[in-house]
């Protein structure tokens, strides 16, 4: 048996396909799965919504002079929020994505396996079915030549 011959062998007797989301999923700690959530939170439009409405209340209530301002305008406790927070979402929200595309690689891998496995098992299958039509032929000579003696 010729390594070729080995290789497929060896990627028949096992099973290459993985579920990429459980053995990522099984990696994660709480810091990453929590950060996960923040990231699909952050990039959501309920967010968005909810954030664009607090940011709306926060100048309503510092302009109107009913109450004691806070923040007057131009609001400047409110650009230090925003600063605190785009300062953290942002490297929040990159962890993910990193996680994001390292499951990518490893999805990328296993479909690389399950593409080379499939190729070796058909590139296998078309070399016997060759062997098999050319014994057939010979079969078939051998038979043509026996009745052509008779």
């Amino acid at each position: 048996m010729d390594n070729k011959e080995k290789l497929i062998h060896s990627y028949i007797n096992k099973k290459v396909s993985k579920n990429i989301n459980e053995e990522h999923k099984d990696s994660l700690t709480f810091g990453d799965r929590m950060a996960d959530k923040l990231a699909d939170y952050a990039g959501s439009w309920s967010f968005i919504f909810t954030f664009g409405f607090l940011l709306i209340v926060w100048m309503v209530i510092n302009s109107v002079a009913l109450i004691r301002h806070f923040d007057p305008y131009p609001f400047i406790l409110l650009n230090l929020v925003l600063s605190c927070l785009a300062a953290i979402q942002a490297p929040i929200i990159m962890m993910s994505q990193n996680r994001q595309e390292a499951k990518d690689r490893l999805r990328a891998q296993n479909d690389y396996e399950v593409n080379l496995k499939a190729e070796l098992i058909i590139e296998d299958l078309h070399t016997k079915a060759d062997k098999i039509i050319e014994n057939q032929e010979k079969i078939l000579k051998l038979l043509e030549s026996q009745t052509q003696k008779q």
